[in-house]
């Protein structure tokens, strides 16, 4: 029951084996790997109890090395030490294994055996014991001894040599393993510990961190992302960070049983990083009546979710990433203080982009993806409503990328950006509580200068048409050559040489009124050569549509390299009104955020500015700084106070400036004030 051979480690992640979430401490290396030969791997898997509530807390204080010799597996002498561990409460975690190769062969296990107490632990060892020196022969063939040797290294407590043996434990169960959980999860598993960083000292959350730690359990469906996280902390403590794989058909199953984890755990949240599934997760969590922090925008699901998770006493903290959520803490900082001075928002205006750093921004289209570039290009066309000096503006989808306007910014004129409207401005008018006072009120998406001209280029061609077309449901694949002949109606020839090939689509887009002027087209022309499609190679077959050619190109031609940064730029300019003939203000405050690089691996920009938030959302609900319940978004004091403070002292720069207008209406740069001339 407890030897199973399998093709391939894959084959037996895949396959249908109960409650794949076993062994929780070792995450994905719940399989152990026994013995290798050609391609086949013999594995063993502990089966695991129904009852799933203790996954969270299964790391064990006391800890001892064992080493165990003679016939393991094949008189299953193996199974009955794991039985004899796991019945008396204990946990182990294989460290080394050698299986003899015939029958007169010895095998070798080394295990570290755990417990919560050393009473347990050592009955645990004079079980084993027993095992080593038998009254009876456990059924050994007569003539044969039974060749079963024990060794058992030091008792270790775990705790007082880390120094986690007087802190309380909480717990996180992060859920996805995506791009930003690796920022997330190292400051996360930082409180409380030996590498916790000074600036927490600083911060409101000081004395949480004296006296508690956190235990992260990172858990996805996907079993490269996990083997990802796995690799960059393998410096952690095994208690400090789980990890779990679990594959399922419904996604509601993966759910219940990951809160299954965190159930019976007082200190314990979840914190949402990469799901689809938003209706499952909210049902799970109103259900098993744990806190929940998440970087998505509050839908109208979550938001029926307020009065039931209030009547819990449950909070779910959304819209705490970049954008929203940094975005969310400037705005209210920013206005609040206006409103504590008597003002009133006249305009309100904030953009915000992950885009190249400048020097990695070296296309075109100066600009890269970071994952799969189709949601990015599908945002891009969605309609925008704005609010202009009283007027209501809406820009349809295929107008948005024309709709771009140069943009600078003075703190940082060396950035040659434009913005783009974001969507609907208007609803944050009512979050953000100006409906009655502001006559503008504007969201945009920043890139660098010429993106939307090229993009609005490519639109007009029909490069982002997602119907299915003719040439590429054909047998035979077209090159790409062919499929950009057929977009621009050129009649076959060949173009190999990149002189006459950008002169070729140039003239071919100024004839067709595609681009107005000459240096448009040549750019648009530029990006086109840059993007592969006058290659003379075949369209792959998963391609059917222009949509899905473009894609493909972008993600292969538009990707960062392991040495290039990202950058993320956020800035929030606000127009201040006050009475009794006080001059009008203008406030403005910037996030410039690059990607950085840490013991040889890069993080990006968006992944910082993104999971950063999230873990400070966490952390601020286990401490208690957050006392308010129900659905909420990162725009009261309680919550951007204390985040914004984290955020600085983690070293996120957030330039602030002032200026007032003078008597011949232009503005004047003012010192900053202090927080207590706020006050």
């Amino acid at each position: 029951e407890h030897i199973k051979i399998y093709r391939s480690k894959e084959e037996a992640i895949y396959g249908s084996v109960p409650w794949q979430l076993a062994d929780i401490e070792d995450g994905w290396k719940n399989i152990s790997v026994i013995s290798a030969n050609g391609n086949l791997l013999l594995l063993i898997f502990r089966e695991l109890s129904k009852d799933v509530s203790n996954f969270g807390s299964n790391w064990k204080r006391y800890t001892m090395l064992v080493s165990l010799s003679g016939h393991l597996f094949d008189q299953f002498l193996i199974n009955e030490a794991l039985d004899i561990i796991e019945a008396a409460g204990g946990s182990f975690h294989l460290v080394k294994c050698q299986v003899g190769q015939c029958t007169d062969s010895m095998s070798y296990s080394e295990l570290v055996v755990g417990a919560d107490n050393s009473v347990v632990l050592d009955k645990i060892v004079d079980t084993l014991t027993s095992i080593a020196n038998p009254k009876e022969d456990h059924g050994v063939p007569k003539g044969k001894t039974n060749s079963f040797a024990l060794k058992v290294g030091k008792v270790k407590d775990s705790c007082v040599k880390l120094g986690y043996d007087s802190k309380k434990k909480n717990v996180v169960l992060v859920i996805g393993a995506g791009r930003v959980c690796q920022p997330a999860v190292e400051l996360l598993a930082s409180i409380g510990s030996n590498s916790s960083p000074e600036w927490i000292k600083s911060c409101r959350i000081a004395e949480f961190e004296e006296q508690n730690y956190v235990q992260v359990i990172v858990a996805s469906l996907f079993l490269k992302d996990v083997e990802e996280v796995h690799f960059n902390f393998t410096m952690l403590p095994h208690f400090l960070l789980t990890l779990a794989f679990v594959k399922h058909f419904f996604i509601y199953d993966f759910f219940s049983q990951l809160f299954f984890i965190i159930e019976g755990i007082p200190n314990a949240t979840a914190l949402q990083l990469d799901v689809m599934d938003h209706d499952s997760l909210y049902k799970c969590i109103s259900q098993l009546k744990k806190h929940l922090v998440t970087a998505s925008y509050i839908d109208d699901t979550m938001s029926k979710l307020h009065e039931a998770t209030k009547d819990c006493s449950i909070t779910i903290l959304g819209e705490m990433g970049l954008d929203p959520g940094i975005d969310h803490m400037m705005a209210m900082k920013m206005i609040n203080q206006a409103h504590a001075r008597g003002g009133k928002i006249k305009s309100f205006v904030s953009n915000c982009g992950g885009i190249p750093s400048p020097s990695a921004a070296n296309n075109p289209l100066a600009y890269k993806f970071s994952w799969n570039p189709a949601g990015a290009i599908r945002s891009g066309r969605n309609p925008a409503t704005y609010k202009q000096a009283g007027g209501i503006v809406h820009v349809d989808g295929d107008n948005i990328y024309a709709s771009a306007t140069k943009f600078r910014i003075h703190d940082f004129p060396a950035f040659a950006l434009e913005v783009l409207p974001n969507r609907n401005s208007l609803i944050y008018a009512d979050i953000y509580g100006i409906i009655n006072e502001a006559s503008t009120i504007f969201r945009g998406t920043l890139r660098y200068e010429g993106f939307g001209e090229i993009m609005g280029s490519l639109a007009r061609i029909g490069f982002f048409d997602s119907e299915v077309r003719l040439i590429l449901r054909n047998k035979d694949r077209p090159t790409y050559r062919t499929f950009l002949y057929e977009l621009l109606k050129i009649q076959s020839r060949t173009s190999d040489e990149p002189v006459k090939a950008e002169k070729l689509i140039t003239d071919r887009l100024l004839a067709l009124g595609i681009c107005k002027e000459d240096g448009a087209a040549t750019r648009t022309a530029k990006a086109i050569l840059f993007l592969g499609f006058n290659e003379p190679t075949e369209v792959p077959s998963s391609c059917q549509s222009a949509f899905d050619v473009t894609c493909l190109r972008m993600e292969e031609r538009l990707a960062y390299t392991s040495t290039e940064q990202d950058m993320v730029l956020l800035h929030h300019e606000v127009v201040v009104d006050f009475p009794n003939g006080r001059p009008t203000e203008n406030h403005q405050s910037t996030l410039l955020e690059f990607g950085r690089t840490r013991n040889g691996k890069a993080i990006s920009g968006m992944a910082l500015t993104v999971g950063i938030p999230v873990a400070i959302g966490a952390l601020l609900l286990l401490a208690k700084k957050i006392t308010r319940t129900g659905v909420l978004r990162p725009i009261d004091p309680e919550v951007y106070e204390p985040a914004l403070e984290i955020l600085h002292a983690y070293g996120f720069n957030i330039v602030e400036r002032e200026k007032r207008k003078d008597h011949f209406g232009g503005f004047l740069l003012v010192p900053h004030r202090s927080k207590s001339e706020i006050q």
